[in-house]
């Protein structure tokens, strides 16, 4: 019995690495440094792609003319590419009624269905147009409607990389893989990803970034092992419904006081 438990923890523990942000600006300098990290570890991370950036503030950063050149390489080596957002462009208030209360401004909580299709199809073909496998989406500042999500169903994308709880779980016929934390954190049981932004970086933060994949990295997993866990169970269920009440109730508290 004790055996069998220690299996179970083991197979369901691990870390989905997110990298957001990922555009023709970036901070290239810390993408370069994590790309040799991850080769030589054989890490195979997520990238979050913004297929149409218009952000201001990432149109600041060094821009590589060679952007989908790279990132069909990235895909070429079994790294996982997923569709963040459509042109990281906030025009809308949440006022913390989005689908994880978030709150903070949005650029797809607010916007109706059609408008929401258009954006997704519209950065669906530019991954496409580039060859490029798209089969998951997290959006922007973590905020959603549920126009968003019928949206993505009928536009053929059922993986959120976001989401409340300790395991991957279904909701409103999609999977969503949790992501909890601003900063890399091992859990000592659970399944969750990551939220990188090498922009914020700097030389003092990778360091400390290395040291903690470096000591890890047997722990990270890719989507794929994600993919091959059996639905979630009764136990699971119950510690992901607990997590989320449990956040959602803090943010509620923090926007009224």
């Amino acid at each position: 019995m004790f055996s069998d438990l220690k299996n179970y923890i083991k197979k369901n523990t691990g870390l989905l690495i997110r990298l957001d942000d990922i555009s023709e600006n970036m901070e290239w300098k810390y993408m370069d440094k994590c790309e040799i990290l991850f080769d030589k570890l054989n890490i195979k991370p997520l990238l979050g792609v913004i297929p149409f950036n218009k952000d201001p503030e990432l149109l600041n950063y060094p821009r590589n003319q060679n952007f989908w050149n790279r990132v069909k390489s990235w895909e070429r080596k079994g790294w996982e590419i997923s569709m963040h957002g459509y042109s990281h462009l906030y025009d809308h208030q949440t006022k913390k009624k989005d689908i994880f209360n978030y709150g903070g401004e949005s650029e797809f909580y607010g916007v109706s269905y059609e408008n929401q299709k258009k954006k997704i199809d519209h950065g669906l073909e530019k991954f496409k147009e580039k060859d490029i496998s798209v089969r998951s989406f997290f959006a922007p500042n973590h905020t959603y409607d549920l126009n968003t999500l019928k949206a993505l169903k009928s536009s053929g994308i059922k993986i959120v990389i976001d989401g409340y709880g300790l395991f991957p779980y279904r909701k409103y016929d999609l999977l969503f893989v949790p992501q909890l934390f601003y900063r890399e954190i091992i859990l000592p049981f659970g399944i969750q990803s990551t939220q990188i932004h090498l922009n914020y970086w700097d030389d003092k933060y990778f360091l400390k970034f290395e040291k903690f994949i470096n000591k890890y990295y047997k722990k990270i997993i890719e989507l794929d092992y994600i993919l091959s866990l059996k639905e979630s169970n009764f136990f699971e269920k119950t510690i992901n419904f607990s997590v989320e009440k449990t956040l959602k109730t803090l943010r509620v508290i923090k926007r009224i006081y």
